[in-house]
């Protein structure tokens, strides 16, 4: 799959309740990167992913996510944009009152699909991907931790993005199942598919090469070279 730039923003400012959380921000994002999203609570790395998708809007500059210029976005457009997109929340969120199978189904059905052959075998085909094809049938309470996140993982695979977004996936796992997740997610991103992480956890940069990218004092800063730098130094 040739390279092509998913996401560009130039002299983009993202604002919550009008107060400017990052200014500046010039970034060129490719298919098939692995990135990784830093920052402390509150340095607008939420607000950031937030803005990929529609959920805060871009006042300032130039922003284009998969051929969609933000700036110009029309409220009908979002959900098209949306489904281009897959997103993995720290907490979940799947619906508990039905099982994974029937989670699923609601989600492919919010976004347009109807027949049921195709939403069974898509949802066969996700559960797959992530190792869990046999636990459709359970209620989301009968999963651990770690395998209700490879649930949220496949629910975010349902309408085979190009991006996917994960919020602290790993925030609340133990370290193992927290590896086995990262492990997941850095098999996704193989298929061609940008993935971009935001975690407090800095040995994953060790051990999953990718970019890094960094939010502090209301700036987006890209510190790949500075990191494979001192990785080097602490190698020598």
């Amino acid at each position: 799959m040739a390279d092509r730039t998913l996401i560009k923003y130039e002299n983009v400012e993202l604002c919550q309740q009008e107060h400017i959380v990052l200014k500046d921000v010039n970034i060129e994002i490719m298919s098939g990167e692995f990135i990784f999203l830093l920052g402390k609570v509150g340095s607008g790395k939420s607000t950031f992913m937030k803005s990929l998708y529609a959920e805060i809007p871009v006042l300032d500059g130039q922003a284009n996510v998969l051929d969609y210029n933000l700036l110009k976005l029309k409220r009908k457009e979002v959900p098209n944009l949306r489904r281009k997109i897959g997103i993995v929340f720290q907490d979940f969120q799947l619906l508990i009152d039905r099982s994974i199978n029937a989670n699923l189904e609601f989600v492919l059905k919010a976004t347009g699909w109807k027949d049921k052959n195709a939403i069974a075998e898509q949802i066969h085909h996700v559960l797959k991907q992530v190792g869990m094809q046999t636990k459709g049938y359970k209620m989301p309470h009968q999963l651990s931790g770690g395998e209700q996140q490879r649930i949220v993982i496949a629910r975010s695979l349902l309408n085979s993005p190009e991006i996917i977004l994960a919020d602290e996936p790993t925030g609340n796992l133990d370290e193992k199942t927290g590896k086995d997740i990262m492990d997941l997610l850095y098999s996704i991103r193989k298929s061609g598919t940008t993935v971009v992480v935001a975690t407090h956890n800095l040995s994953w940069i060790d051990m999953y090469p990718g970019r890094v990218l960094v939010c502090e004092e209301e700036k987006l800063v890209d510190i790949t070279a500075e990191t494979i730098s001192q990785n080097i130094n602490q190698m020598a």
